[in-house]
């Protein structure tokens, strides 16, 4: 939902957001990792839609499957890969 402010002041939130995610995305995967679980756990679910509530549901769920070591995480090119093979059978 877009917040109630002047154009200019939105835009310039939309530009700081994209320079995180720059800087976010130059990180190795372990502190991306850290960084994903620790605004995943700034969520405050009362102020979210029950979509993003069930999406902050599921994240925290396969967090805890990584951290139980009940699910071994793979490397985004490798699940790209595979989904790819997948849908070539």
């Amino acid at each position: 939902m877009r917040p109630n402010v002047e154009p200019r002041i939105f835009n310039r939130m939309a530009t700081t957001v994209a320079r995180l995610a720059e800087q976010a995305l130059k990180l190795s995967g372990e502190s991306r990792a850290q960084l994903a679980d620790l605004l995943v756990e700034s969520l405050d679910a009362s102020d979210l839609g029950r979509v993003e509530q069930l999406w902050v549901s599921e994240a925290r769920r396969r967090r805890d499957q990584i951290r139980s070591g009940q699910v071994k995480p793979i490397l985004g090119e490798e699940a790209l890969r595979k989904a790819r093979n997948a849908l070539k059978e």
